[in-house]
C-alpha cells in the first residue's frame, strides 16, 4: 500500500492524481498549513524541508514530486513513464521536470499575492513572475505539437499538467491555444477528476484568479 501525505493544491496533488491516472491502491495522509504538524519532528523525519508530497512505499520513504513519479511510473506503472532506452527518455524527463520551471515563478507568485500581508507584497515581484511564468508557458505552447507532451499521455503531463492548473489563476492563457487546449483534455481526464474530487478543502488558492 502506498500512503501519500497531502496538502490539497500543493505539489502533492502531482501525486494525488498519478495515482489515480494508475489505479494503484493507495491511502491519503492529509496535512495542514495551520499549526506545527509540517514541523512536527515525526514528519521532518518524512520531509526534511517539511514539506508535502511525501510518499510511502515498499519501506521507502520519497519526497520530491519528480523523483516519486519517476519511481512510481517505473516500479508500478511503466505506460505513464518513459524508461531508460525508451526513444522518448530525453524528452520524457526534460518536461517531467519542466513542471518545477513553472512551480519556481508559481511560487514567488504565491508568496506575493497570498502568503505576505498586503502592506508586504511587492507589486514589482508580481509582475516580473507573472511575465517569466507566461513566457515559460509560451515555450510549453510551442512545444504541444501532439494531444500530450509525447507520444501518449505520460506522468510528464501530469507534473507539467498541475503547474499550469495553478498557472492559470496567475496569467491569461489567451493566445496560449495549444496549452488551453491541453490543459482541457488532462482536466477533463477521469484520473484527474477522481484526483480533484479527494484533494481536499481549499487553504491555498480561494480565488479563482490573481491577476486583473
Amino acid at each position: 500500500m502506498i500512503t501519500l501525505h497531502h496538502v490539497p493544491q500543493t505539489r502533492s496533488f502531482r501525486i494525488l492524481w498519478f495515482l489515480h491516472e494508475a489505479g494503484l491502491p493507495h491511502r491519503v495522509s492529509y496535512h495542514s498549513f495551520a499549526g506545527k504538524a509540517l514541523r512536527d519532528p515525526a514528519f521532518l523525519a518524512l520531509s526534511p524541508a517539511g514539506r508535502v508530497p511525501a510518499v510511502e512505499v515498499g519501506g521507502e520513504v520519497l519526497f520530491e514530486s519528480g523523483a516519486i513519479l519517476e519511481v512510481l511510473a517505473e516500479g508500478h506503472a511503466p505506460a505513464l513513464g518513459r524508461a531508460p532506452g525508451h526513444a522518448e527518455r530525453g524528452r520524457y524527463l526534460e518536461w517531467l521536470h519542466y513542471g518545477e520551471t513553472l512551480a519556481q515563478h508559481l511560487a514567488q507568485l504565491t508568496f506575493h499575492h497570498i502568503a505576505l500581508k498586503p502592506a508586504d507584497r511587492s507589486p514589482v515581484v508580481q509582475k516580473l513572475e507573472a511575465l517569466r511564468l507566461r513566457r515559460a508557458l509560451e515555450g510549453l505552447d510551442r512545444a504541444l505539437t501532439g494531444d500530450f507532451l509525447l507520444e501518449g499521455f505520460s506522468a510528464a503531463d501530469i507534473m507539467t499538467g498541475a503547474s499550469a492548473e495553478i498557472a492559470r489563476r496567475f496569467v491569461p492563457f489567451d493566445g496560449l491555444d495549444r496549452v488551453t487546449d491541453w490543459h482541457a483534455r488532462l482536466t477533463a481526464r477521469p484520473g484527474y477528476q477522481a484526483a480533484l474530487a479527494v484533494d481536499g478543502p481549499a487553504e491555498l488558492y480561494l480565488q479563482e484568479r490573481y491577476y486583473d
